[in-house]
């Protein structure tokens, strides 16, 4: 994808080459949209499948994930019980961290006390923002590890009980890998609505909530957390769900796909030998 992207297709298309697309998102985005009429195949991370004018070329692939996915991925999940550590997890990119920055502690400040001596934080933070969050939630008495960034973030997914994040295409394709319970909040500004349809694409599976950005309010996300930290039970069902749609081997499907295209295989022919 991305409009670099479209001269090298062209030019292979016009060639007679054989030609392959990826789309990571449940929307096709505009410089795949152009090009899709003039490629041999599609693999698509959350396109629906079987639908669209594209869907006989198409081949759900998935999307593919760090090796360090795959090894959070073996962590079980085990829902946290009433009156033991809840861990919650917060990120979403510059923009995602700047909203959630403000809009996690005012939440959490509305949680009954023994439901908020049992969170344990982890938040992605702008570095112009570490130290207000870092004050606001230590006066809240929150045990929370606050950074711009993670080094281990998909083993810390893999810890957490909870997942509050922005739905970009890997975003999405890691919770559910690992199996997670998640909170999704799109951005809200993207040109294709790619954010959106990802997360509507793992709520429809049972794996994920959605609320818009515009309507999460402090109250509202507070009933949520406190609603998901007295239901341990729910939480696991939707871990289930989320990982049951997740595609760990994402990758080396993508490659047997380049390859049967670069061998004169047909996307359906590739679908009957690997469904």
């Amino acid at each position: 994808g991305g409009y670099p992207t479209i001269p090298p297709l062209l030019a292979a298309s016009n060639a007679g080459l054989p030609t392959l697309l990826h789309e990571q998102n449940a929307v096709m985005g505009r410089a795949n949209k152009a090009l899709a009429s003039r490629v041999k195949a599609i693999a698509g991370g959350f396109l629906p499948e079987g639908q669209g004018a594209h869907a006989a070329k198409t081949v759900i692939t998935g999307n593919p994930v760090r090796p360090e996915v795959i090894a959070a991925a073996a962590i079980p999940y085990a829902p946290s019980q009433e009156g033991e550590p809840f861990r919650l997890i917060v990120f979403g990119g510059s923009q995602g961290a700047q909203f959630f920055s403000d809009a996690i502690p005012s939440a959490i400040g509305l949680l009954p006390d023994p439901l908020r001596a049992r969170l344990d934080l982890v938040q992605q933070a702008r570095p112009e923002d570490e130290d207000h969050l870092r004050a606001r939630l230590a006066e809240l008495g929150v045990k929370a590890e606050i950074s711009p960034f993670f080094n281990d973030m998909a083993a810390r997914i893999g810890a957490a009980h909870l997942v509050i994040s922005r739905s970009g295409a890997s975003t999405v394709s890691e919770i559910a890998v690992i199996g997670r319970s998640a909170i999704l909040v799109p951005y809200p500004f993207a040109l294709d609505h790619d954010q959106a349809a990802n997360a509507a694409a793992l709520m429809a599976m049972g794996g994920a909530s959605v609320v818009k950005q515009s309507e999460l309010t402090p109250q509202l996300l507070a009933s949520m957390l406190a609603e998901r930290m007295n239901d341990p039970a729910g939480l696991a069902a939707t871990a289930s769900a989320a990982k049951a749609t997740g595609k760990p081997h994402a990758a080396r499907l993508l490659a047997d796909l380049a390859e049967a295209i670069a061998g004169g295989i047909t996307p359906d022919q590739f679908r009957s030998t690997h469904a």
